[in-house]
């Protein structure tokens, strides 16, 4: 995939050495570094999500995001410079960090609060603290960033040295990012100009990501520094940006700020495979209020909560069951876009309402018309009445006359059929005993299906069979090449040129579901397969030779496409008829399917296998990795099947496309009775759990009662 470069410009610095006279003292400006380059390779399905968010405000926007596993993101105005408010406290931060790290400051040392001190705006120091306090330098740090203490700030700004941060930052090569004075105190600015057109501090939303980047990735300073500073990070109390529409627990590491028409916040964003890193600056808003609802808030949080949702769907959507309380309109984010798809679904006629994230006067009317419909007050908002009705609902809602023409919506009552397997969301589902390798039920299960994530268990499985003559296999090293490191969707996190042992990559390839990770075990391992009838016109590489191709890649290739092919043999060998395998990883190409019976067939082959078994059981693994430099780093890899979290449910593979829908193959035990579910085409991730788990107890009760 053509990964698409976005470097950070630098500007004209002037001369490569200033000199500023501060409090009598001259303090020298250092030479500017030569800046990173940032790389994100840009999403067209994330820059449809949020431009039109963009366009649609009334003020100047400038957004950075990149997701650190797998280096896909969105830019924006990116290069050019913004006001930070006190978004600039985060360049303090890691200025004091690199002065506490060369021994010149101590975090014990006491800073005394003077009279004088004393600045008005956020914080608590200059209301809550009288002259002649005594606090630590780590203590007014915290207070810098949780509570944006402007007089903590100061403190912290003085004990470093006012010059400090812009020369910390030309050094580290981002010459846009600036502190231009104390807080409150624009005559002591060391940038009279910049002050006059920025304000506070300066920055750019691509210096502002990368600095974010190399805290996350322990670059900037030690690992227990940059540990330090996220843990100051994550302490931030605003919640009325970044924070606001994300899933309630996410946590989020960050700094924002405001003064008049700025409104700003930039942090690292916790996910399942890493963290996504962003930065979102406004100026010259026309909505100046202070109100929760003021636009440029609003807008932060919306491009906050389009990039979760991007990079995380499932868990973006994983709400618990009253978390829709109180939505009414005026109401926005990712809550309001469920309703408006349960709204969609569960009114006959459909409204067909935009799931856009906004509750306006089209969401209104459609609930106001699915409150009547459940026999609770028409009340315009999400009540505890309205959630008793609805979870209670068990049919659509809503029917048409015989002329076709809309009758007023009234509950229909359904019979329930108790004899028979339960009502699924899915496609198609098989269910299968993992002792006999017999299929005992299913529903379609021979019907050739997108089948995702659920690839790499073939992907695993030929690993495996190698190292049963081979051992030493897990003990070989894969170092990831380009295309490795570009192939898009879920990530094992590791880049071009880092080296890791095959028996810790499988985990990244089954546990996170790393894409990566099977381009990588399929170049490495390829050309010792020996497939009957490889066509390498079959396989979806995405690449292009050329005269400039060189000889390794070529290797490379030959060997993924060889891979691809085995995969293929194998299928025919096991009698997996309605398989067929284009890619390692399963991403959506034609002629890359699969049934839910023949996954069964594979599965219990996989689970038999102990390495296997181990690993896809596995909620966590840890495992080192070595970088080209030759220092090793840590990742760590968390499975992305829910199921394990409960008791009796053992391994298996989970995999989401738009084509496929959401798919698992889970494993469970109970009173003796080991199956394995397979569910494909399920509405969306909960709803492939909830499929998989009537699917468990219904087969249970049919085989633990019945003894088969």
């Amino acid at each position: 995939m053509q990964r698409a470069v976005t470097s950070l410009l630098i500007l004209s610095l002037g001369l490569s050495v200033e000199w500023s006279l501060i409090g009598g003292q001259v303090a020298q400006r250092c030479e500017a570094a030569e800046p990173p380059t940032i790389e994100i390779e840009a999403s067209a399905d994330l820059a449809r999500s949020i431009e039109p968010l963009i366009a649609g405000h009334r003020g100047e926007v400038a957004v950075a995001i990149k997701h650190l596993g797998s280096g896909v993101g969105f830019v924006h105005r990116g290069d050019v410079p913004m006001p930070t408010a006190s978004l600039i406290k985060l360049a303090v931060l890691v200025t004091v960090y690199d002065q506490l790290e060369s021994g010149r400051l101590r975090a014990d040392q006491l800073l005394e609060l003077t009279e004088e001190d004393k600045v008005p705006g956020s914080g608590i120091l200059t209301t809550q603290f009288s002259a002649g306090t005594q606090i630590t330098l780590r203590d007014a740090i915290r207070l810098m960033i949780a509570y944006s203490d402007n007089t903590a700030t100061n403190l912290v700004v003085e004990a470093i040295g006012l010059p400090a941060t812009a020369d910390q930052m030309v050094r580290l090569g981002f010459p846009n990012t600036k502190l231009h004075s104390l807080v409150y105190r624009r005559d002591t600015s060391i940038f009279p100009e910049r002050s006059q057109q920025f304000g506070l501090g300066s920055t750019t939303a691509l210096e502002t990501v990368a600095l974010l980047e190399a805290i996350d990735g322990g670059t900037l300073l030690s690992r227990q520094a940059c540990d330090e500073m996220l843990d100051h990070l994550y302490a931030c109390e605003d919640r009325s940006k970044l924070v606001r529409l994300l899933p309630p627990k996410v946590k989020v590491a960050h700094k924002s700020g405001y003064v008049s028409k700025t409104r700003v916040d930039a942090g690292l964003i916790d996910g399942p495979q890493g963290r996504i890193a962003i930065c979102v600056l406004t100026d010259k808003n026309a909505d100046v209020s202070s109100a929760d609802d003021n636009e440029a808030s609003l807008l932060i949080g919306k491009i906050a909560a389009h990039a979760y949702r991007h990079f995380y769907p499932d868990s973006a959507t994983a709400d618990p069951p009253n978390a829709l309380l109180g939505l009414a309109r005026s109401a926005s984010g990712p809550l309001v876009e469920s309703l408006q798809r349960l709204l969609n679904r569960n009114l006959l006629p459909s409204p067909e309402l935009a799931v856009d994230g906004d509750f306006g006067p089209a969401t209104e009317a459609a609930l106001l018309k699915y409150q009547k419909s459940l026999a609770v007050a028409a009340t315009g908002k999400i009540d505890q009445a309205t959630l008793r009705a609805m979870a209670t609902a068990v049919t659509d809602l809503g029917q048409r006359d015989s002329a076709g023409t809309d009758s007023e919506p009234t509950p229909i009552t359904i019979a329930e059929d108790f004899t028979g397997p339960p009502v699924v969301s899915c496609r198609a589902w098989a269910i299968g005993d993992a002792s006999t390798g017999a299929l005992l039920f299913e529903q379609k299960a021979n019907e050739r299906l997108d089948n995702a994530s659920t690839t790499k268990l073939m992907t695993a499985w030929l690993v495996a069979k190698l190292a049963q003559d081979a051992p030493e296999v897990w003990d070989e090293t894969i170092e990831f090449s380009r295309r490795a490191d570009d192939t898009a969707g879920s990530t094992a996190g590791l880049i071009v040129g880092e080296k890791i042992r095959v028996g810790d990559l499988i985990y990244g390839l089954l546990l996170p579901s790393g894409n990566d990770a099977a381009v990588a075990i399929a170049e490495h391992f390829g050309d010792r397969l020996t497939p009957t009838d490889s066509n390498p016109a079959d396989s979806e590489l995405g690449e292009t030779e050329s005269d400039e191709t060189t000889e390794s890649n070529r290797q490379a290739i030959a060997s993924y496409e060889a891979f691809v092919a085995a995969m293929n043999d194998e299928a025919t060998l096991l009698g997996l008829t309605q398989t067929g395998f284009r890619n390692p990883h399963g991403l959506t190409a034609e002629g890359h399917h699969s049934s839910a019976a023949d996954l069964f067939q594979l599965a219990n082959l996989v689970l038999r296998d102990p390495k296997l078994a181990e690993v896809t059981a596995t909620h966590s693994y840890r495992a080192d990795v070595t970088k080209p430099d030759g220092t090793t780093r840590q990742v760590t890899w968390k499975n992305t099947n829910r199921l394990l979290s409960i008791a009796g449910y053992g391994g298996g593979k989970t995999g989401t496309t738009t084509a496929a829908g959401a798919c698992l193959v889970a494993s469970g035990n109970h009173q003796g009775s080991h199956l394995i579910v397979v569910v494909l085409g399920a509405s969306g991730s909960a709803a492939r759990y909830a499929d998989a788990r009537n699917l468990f107890r219904w087969a249970w009760r049919q085989t633990v009662t019945s003894g088969e």
